[in-house]
């Protein structure tokens, strides 16, 4: 138990150094191509989101393999809360932005970093949860496709809001 809690600590730490990192990646790259598949290339929400998407998914493949015997479900609930994570980024920041009619610095880092933490506490609480575990395969394909969605859209963007940046026309 306390192995899992250090490993969830551990992957909350990493997802928000890393996913604060990767903010400028892209820009530091050199504007590469490569960089911009998993990092931000522009201020758009969607590409914000994935600032909690890659991070989760590359600490779900550090999990050590005696915590995932321990918890047999702590991989599909870290993906899972990735997932949660992941879209808690457009839902809050649209919810905050659209009562204030603008958005603010402040409120985007809280966004990001109640995103991290919500992945981690869902990870944390269904860690033992036969459901996800036997789900594991319907998790392991949306975490896919969402992956898929992030590299397609990166290079074609919907003309929708979610794709452009907040106040842009």
């Amino acid at each position: 138990m306390k192995q899992i809690r250090l490993y969830l600590a551990a992957g909350t730490v990493f997802v928000v150094i890393l996913g604060t990192l990767m903010h400028f990646v892209y820009g530091w790259s050199g504007r590469n191509l490569l960089a911009g598949l998993v990092s931000p290339v522009n201020e758009s929400t969607w590409e914000h989101m994935k600032l909690i998407f890659f991070p989760v998914l590359l600490w779900s493949l550090f999990l050590p393999r005696q915590l995932s015997a321990k918890a047999a479900s702590l991989r599909p609930a870290l993906l899972a809360g990735g997932l949660l994570g992941t879209f808690l980024i457009p839902v809050l920041f649209y919810t905050y932005s659209g009562v204030l009619g603008r958005h603010i610095f402040q409120a985007d880092i809280a966004v990001f970093l109640t995103g991290v933490f919500a992945t981690f506490l869902f990870a944390w609480k269904f860690r033992d949860s036969e459901r996800l575990r036997r789900n594991r395969t319907v998790i392991c394909f949306l975490t896919g496709l969402l992956a898929v969605l992030f590299l397609i859209f990166t290079l074609a963007p919907p003309d929708i809001g979610l794709f452009a940046a907040p106040g842009a026309s």
